[in-house]
């Protein structure tokens, strides 16, 4: 009975398809296969979009209103360069600090910019360096060209963000000893000035100086011989 079925499928798959009952088997195989591979591949990136857009959805928290600051120094801007997710992300360019948090996605940690969070990095954007000796605040030796692109990024960012601070300026401490020794030698000459007119200005404890004794004598000889 089985033999019998399978002689007559085997005439009706010739018979439709023109084909041999080998190659029509293969085909539906390679058929199934196809649409098995099509399938994972779409599931998956169904499932990928859905967990990309869940991530969105909690980035996209309202953030916190940008915190004035004042002026901090420049270690204390590395506390804000996204490894704390509770503080806000901070940049600064020429000395002033500007809240970033909108844009962690290029300035937070795993974006392109990531290195420039938390620092002045006025150099490295005029000269868009990624290296980190230009990680800096200092712009002497700077072209035209880099400090026009530096200007260009400066207005972007008073634009774009709001600034909440300024870094706190250091007086270097070789420049502010030297000052204060050239002031206090210059004290020091002016009080020795004063002390030397002083003494020569007081008169002698002793009575007249030598001059004046031999000045009176010298009148008294003169008018002992006028007698």
């Amino acid at each position: 009975m089985a033999l019998e079925l399978w002689e007559t499928l085997k005439d009706s798959i010739t018979a439709y398809t023109g084909l041999s009952p080998t190659t029509f088997f293969t085909v539906v195989a390679l058929a199934l296969a196809f649409y098995y591979v099509v399938s994972e591949f779409f599931g998956s990136s169904d499932h990928g979009h859905q967990q990309r857009a869940r991530n969105c959805e909690e980035q996209m928290q309202p953030l916190p209103p940008p915190v004035q600051l004042g002026e901090i120094s420049e270690e204390e801007l590395k506390e804000y360069d996204g490894s704390d997710s509770k503080k806000p992300l901070l940049m600064a360019i020429k000395g002033q600090i500007y809240d970033v948090s909108q844009s962690r996605m290029f300035y937070g940690p795993g974006g392109p910019y990531a290195l420039f969070a938390g620092k002045d990095a006025s150099r490295a954007l005029a000269k868009m360096s990624f290296e980190e000796k230009d990680l800096t605040g200092d712009i002497s030796g700077l072209g035209p060209f880099e400090l026009e692109a530096l200007q260009d990024w400066e207005y972007k960012f008073m634009s774009k963000y709001v600034k909440v601070g300024t870094i706190k300026q250091t007086v270097p401490v070789s420049d502010g000893a030297a000052n204060g020794e050239s002031v206090e030698s210059t004290d020091r000459e002016a009080k020795l000035a004063e002390a030397v007119t002083s003494e020569s200005a007081k008169p002698s404890e002793h009575g007249p100086s030598g001059s004046v004794v031999a000045e009176t004598v010298d009148k008294s000889d003169v008018d002992v011989d006028k007698d």
